[in-house]
């Protein structure tokens, strides 16, 4: 190993130990020099190995991509499938990033067990909706079934916010039901209008399955989409209860259906819905005189609605505080079957009213009043205001 020269005044060049200096007019032979610029005889830590100098190992990708996702626990499978590859590849080709692929394969393992129990305790279920719920914001396309809401600009006219509210506060409208169109051209008004007219009103029973319950103010309004909406992909019309007075709230909610009633209740009602269904078929002729084979064709349906009604009550049992009160009713609406079965035979008009008349006596809502409050059901009979009847248009709202 050469050795450096020492400080101080300079000495006599002298020529390596035993041997003599170089003649006078020869020049030496310069010492070796290190290939990386370092001092005679020495090299920087690392570069020389045994058969001489050699680049340093560069660091392994995969397990810097092992130690990413070990890091954020996004998808950890991917992190500890990178972690065991590059631990592989760093053994075989002797490259760096050992410690990395050991963090990220490590991490991953523990990203796996969380997720798992999360998954087993419904966290992460509880949390993406609690995600959905936050990016759902105040639009009126975000409105579903059940909810209440406040508009800024009542309930008529045009509306693009809705402000979702506890139904047990005050509100201007509750959602019972959404209906999607299909894709296509944009209707036009007056067709969304009719469409949303026909759909809501048949979808209204089966969100207040009790009409009674249903206060006679209380009317139906449409949010439809328009054109500019439709364009940018909106397909829904959304069947809302408000106030016919559109600038007077709610409150409560209106929902009878099978997720606020018990099972005698939504009972009763379905059976109730049998004769109701008939009843609402009436001919279009105002007078019997006018058609009469009509009438007796309905005064039959209403028959036939009636025999299956009692057979829906008698078939279930019912709780002991409404047992009788049932059984009583169902003995008038036996009366009733046989005076439309009679209306149905009617040879003339008079022998038609004689046996219908008799017939609409014995469906009187009156009748069942008894029966609903042993059932814990609405128990006074709607009484609708025809004259503060709103034309089905004038309930359109646009998005």
């Amino acid at each position: 190993m050469s050795i450096p020269p020492s400080y101080g005044p300079p000495q006599e060049p002298q020529g390596p130990q035993g041997q003599q200096p170089a003649p006078q007019g020869q020049v030496p032979c310069p010492p070796p020099q290190s290939t990386y610029g370092g001092r005679p005889g020495f090299a920087p830590y690392g570069l020389y190995g045994p058969y001489g100098p050699r680049p340093p190992a560069v660091v392994n990708g995969v397990a810097v991509a092992a130690l990413v996702f070990g890091v954020l626990f996004l998808v950890p499978a991917v992190g500890l499938v990178l972690g065991l590859v590059a631990l592989r590849q760093i053994k075989r080709r002797g490259e760096r990033g050992r410690g990395m692929a050991v963090a990220g394969t490590v991490l991953s393992s523990l990203g796996l067990a969380l997720w798992a129990a999360a998954l087993a305790s419904g966290v992460l279920t509880d949390v993406w909706e609690g995600i959905e719920d936050g990016t759902r914001g105040n639009s009126v396309l975000a409105l579903g079934k059940g909810d209440c809401f406040d508009s800024p600009g009542g309930l008529e006219g045009w509306a693009t916010d809705a402000d979702l509210v506890p139904c047990a506060r005050e509100h201007d409208g509750e959602v019972f039901a959404v209906v999607t169109l299909p894709d296509g051209r944009y209707p036009g008004d007056d067709s969304l209008a009719g469409t949303a007219d026909e759909r809501c009103y048949g979808l209204r029973d089966d969100y207040v399955m009790d009409s009674w319950a249903l206060p006679g103010h209380v009317d139906v309004y449409h949010l439809v989409p328009s054109s500019e909406s439709w364009r940018h992909g909106d397909r829904e019309i959304v069947c809302v209860l408000g106030d016919r007075d559109a600038r007077s709230p709610l409150t409560g909610s209106l929902r009878r259906d099978g997720t606020t009633l018990d099972e005698h209740q939504l009972a009763y009602l379905e059976a109730a819905r049998v004769l109701d269904t008939a009843l609402d078929g009436a001919p279009e002729a105002e007078f019997v005189e006018d058609d009469l084979p009509g009438y007796r064709e309905w005064a039959d349906e209403v028959a036939a609605a009636l025999t299956e009604q009692t057979r829906m009550l008698r078939a279930h049992e019912w709780p002991a505080g409404a047992e009788q009160p049932v059984s009583g009713l169902v003995a008038e609406l036996d009366e009733a079957e046989e005076e439309w079965a009679k209306a149905a035979g009617a040879g003339d008009a008079d022998t038609y009213h004689e046996h219908s008349d008799r017939g609409w006596n014995l469906v009187d809502p009156d009748g069942s009043v008894t029966a609903r409050k042993a059932l814990g059901l609405a128990a006074s009979p709607p009484r609708y205001d025809e004259e503060a009847e709103r034309e089905p248009e004038s309930g359109d709202m646009k998005v």
